[in-house]
This record gives C-alpha cells, sequence and structure tokens, in this order.
C-alpha cells in the first residue's frame, strides 16, 4: 500500500513538472482604458518549454467589425534564429508596430492615435515549434474613452391637455456609453419633484396626462468616465383650441365664407338695383296698385276692387310698388334739383360771359365816339379856315382885272363829290 503511494506521488510530480514546462501565454489585465487620440502599448508575456527557441511566432489580432465575424490580423512578428521580422496589415500601416523582445518572453504591440475604431478586443497569440500545448493566446479589451457629444433634446408628441408626451436626449457619440439623467423646474425656474407616473430609461422621459403644471424647464445631462454634457428643453401645454396650426385653418376658413358672401351680397344687390330700374322704366306691374291717390282719412291708397277679389299677394304687390314710387320720386327730386342747380351755375355763367363781352364792346364804342368827336373838330376849324381863305381870295380876286381872274378860276368841281356829311361818316 505504501509502494503504491509513493509511486502516486512520483506520478504526479512528474505532470505538474511537464505542465509548468508547458507554453504560457498572458495579458496582464483583462481591459485597458485610454482616452482618444493617445498612443499606447497593450503588453503580451509568455513562457516558453525551452529558453532558447530557434523559431517564435508572435501574431496580433483584432475582433471583427461585427459580433461572431472573422478576426481582423494586426500584425506578425517573426523570429528565426536571432532575425527579425514583423508583417503589419494594410488597416494597421504605419499606426501599429511590434515592441517586444521575444528571447525575453514579449510581445508588446504599439497602436498610435488610436480612435473608436479601436475600441475592440485585441488578441497575443505566440506559435513555437515543438511547444503547442499550454495557454497558447489571451485576449484584452481596448476602451477608448471619449467624452460625450452635447446631447440633442426633442420633445414627441403634442403639448396639449391630456396628452401622453416623450422628451428624447441622445448623444452622438461618447465611450464608454453615456448614462442620461433629466431633471425638471416649473415656470419660475424653481426645481421640482418628477410628476406622478413619470417614467425615464435611456435617456427617454415619459410623461402621462399632461397639464399646466407640465410646463416648464427640463435639463438632460450625458455623463461618462470623461467628462458630461447637457441639453435644455421648454415645454409648454397648450389647451387644444389654442393650437397655432388648428386656430389659423380656422381662421383662414372663416375669412373665405366671409369673403364669399360679401360677394353673393354685393351681386344680389345689383341685381336688385338693375331689376328695380327696368320696374321703374315700365311702371307699376299688372294688379298692382288701381289707385294711387290716398284716402281722405289717411288709411293709405284705394283698391276699387270688391274685397272678396283682395289678396295678401295684392297688398304685398301695393306696398311694393308703393315703396318703389316713393323711391322714384324721391330719385327724381334729386337728380331735378341737380339739373336745375346745373342749369342756373351754365346760365349764371353764360351771363357773366356776356356782361364782359357787353363792357368790351361799350368800351370800343366810346373809343370809337371820342375819336370821332375829334374829328368832326378838327373838320369844322379846317372848313371856317378855308371859307375865310376863299373869301379873301374872292374879294382878292374881284379887285384884280378880269383876265386875270380868268386865269386864277379853280378847275370846276365833278358833281359826283360826296357832301361833306358824307365825308364826316
Amino acid at each position: 500500500m505504501a509502494q503504491k503511494g509513493r509511486l502516486f506521488l512520483l506520478t504526479l510530480n512528474c505532470l505538474v513538472f511537464s505542465l509548468a514546462r508547458a507554453l504560457e501565454v498572458e495579458i496582464p489585465q483583462k481591459e485597458y482604458e485610454f482616452a482618444r487620440g493617445d498612443n499606447i502599448t497593450l503588453p503580451c508575456k509568455f513562457a516558453a518549454k525551452n529558453t532558447v527557441n530557434k523559431l517564435v511566432f508572435v501574431t496580433w489580432t483584432v475582433e471583427g467589425v461585427k459580433p461572431g465575424s472573422a478576426e481582423s490580423v494586426v500584425l506578425t512578428h517573426y523570429y528565426t534564429s536571432g532575425t527579425k521580422t514583423t508583417d503589419v496589415t494594410g488597416k494597421y500601416e504605419g499606426r501599429a508596430q511590434f515592441v517586444g523582445d521575444v528571447t525575453k518572453g514579449n510581445g508588446n504591440l504599439k497602436l498610435d492615435s488610436i480612435t473608436l475604431l479601436d475600441n475592440k478586443v485585441f488578441e497575443c497569440r505566440v506559435q513555437i515549434p515543438n511547444d503547442d500545448t499550454g495557454k497558447l493566446a489571451d485576449t484584452t479589451r481596448l476602451v477608448v474613452l471619449v467624452a460625450p457629444s452635447t446631447p440633442v433634446c426633442k420633445l414627441v408628441g403634442k403639448a396639449e391637455y391630456g396628452q401622453n408626451i416623450n422628451l428624447t436626449c441622445l448623444s452622438a457619440e461618447g465611450s464608454p456609453a453615456p448614462t442620461y439623467k433629466w431633471q425638471s423646474r416649473d415656470v419660475r425656474n424653481m426645481p421640482r419633484a418628477p410628476q406622478p407616473r413619470t417614467t425615464e430609461m435611456g435617456g427617454v422621459l415619459s410623461l402621462f396626462n399632461i397639464s399646466i403644471e407640465t410646463s416648464g424647464y427640463y435639463t438632460c445631462t450625458s455623463t461618462n468616465k470623461i467628462r458630461s454634457a447637457s441639453c435644455n428643453l421648454t415645454v409648454t401645454v397648450m389647451p387644444p383650441s389654442m393650437n397655432i396650426g388648428s386656430t389659423a385653418g380656422i381662421i383662414g376658413g372663416v375669412a373665405a365664407v366671409l369673403l364669399i358672401l360679401i360677394i353673393v351680397i354685393c351681386c344680389c344687390c345689383r341685381k336688385k338695383k338693375k331689376d328695380d330700374k327696368e320696374e321703374y322704366a315700365l311702371g307699376a306691374p299688372e294688379g298692382g296698385v288701381y289707385d294711387k291717390e290716398p284716402l281722405s282719412n289717411g288709411e293709405g291708397p284705394h283698391d276699387d276692387r270688391p274685397e272678396e277679389v283682395r289678396s295678401d299677394d295684392d297688398y304685398s304687390v301695393r306696398s311694393n310698388s308703393d315703396r318703389r314710387e316713393r323711391d322714384y320720386d324721391d330719385r327724381r327730386e334729386r337728380d331735378y334739383d341737380d339739373r336745375r342747380e346745373r342749369d342756373y351755375d351754365d346760365r349764371r355763367s353764360d351771363y357773366d360771359e356776356g356782361r364782359s363781352d357787353y363792357d368790351e364792346r361799350r368800351s370800343d364804342y366810346d373809343d370809337r365816339r371820342d375819336r370821332r368827336e375829334r374829328y368832326d373838330d378838327d373838320d369844322d376849324r379846317h372848313y371856317d379856315d378855308r371859307r375865310y381863305d376863299s373869301r379873301d381870295r374872292r374879294d382878292d380876286h374881284y379887285d384884280e382885272p378880269y383876265d386875270e381872274r380868268e386865269r386864277a378860276r379853280p378847275p370846276s368841281v365833278p358833281s359826283n363829290k360826296p357832301s361833306r356829311m358824307d365825308h364826316n361818316i
């Protein structure tokens, strides 16, 4: 029995010794956090069964873009009898480097200017010929820290009495994923507790059966490990009748109806005026008023027909005819007054113009009369002078001898010489 126990212990020691000499790959941490844009290094340590190996392969891979998709190779480092070669894939060319030393059991990966696309799981795998037992690979997660962007706040639904609305809050980016918190203030900007039946989940604040007390200021804060950002939203709850869109529609409809009524009324009035003019031109209709002279007792026009022949239509026709006759008399009187006033003004203007012409002719007549009187005075004066000269010459003539008188005799005057009166005229 003791011999069997010693044999079991020997076998166990051999197994432990063999396991200890198997290949072991290890990444110290399961998650590394770095800020976006940093240059980082992911460590990878391994312990080989043999202390000296002539051929070692170290491969870094990253998980696929979608869960379950194939992994992508970042780089592969080859160590062959002291010769080192690193093959970097095109996607990480210029950003990925192998900075380890395989002789010391280091296979570290360096990444420059990390982005949100590097927020994935990376794997370090070591391959050594004749050493393919143990832990050949290990993984770690790279968390790229990004501050949340300024969130966008929106109101989904109608802010009216009795309605249900949602207030949404979302940051376009942020790593790790930000958490959201809503806070509310009343219209006086005083903090207040959430209203009953209010729920909040994933940045969505749900408000049920809202009322005027729901109005106020709402603030959403987006937070992660880096920092936080916030946005504000003002909610104004109105009665359904105060809805701007519906109110504008009602006002527009009422305005359209009023416009149509105005047009119809204007058309009816024009048609009625035209019909009235035609009736005035044609006179009273048949069966209308039979006697236009009022009765002595002032009871109105007299109808010569028997009482049994009269009807309500006759009285209505007579009333309408009387009203049209009065309207016609009024317009005729106004037209007569207007024509009389225009005719009086025209005659007065003609009289003034005739009076002015008469004054001008009277003035011309006075001027001509003055000139004629001056001419008559001058003519009489010249006649007297000639008469006295003639008498003197006659006396001298008789004193002269006869022969001299014959020679000095003036020629005879024609018989058609105008008289003195005709000359003056």
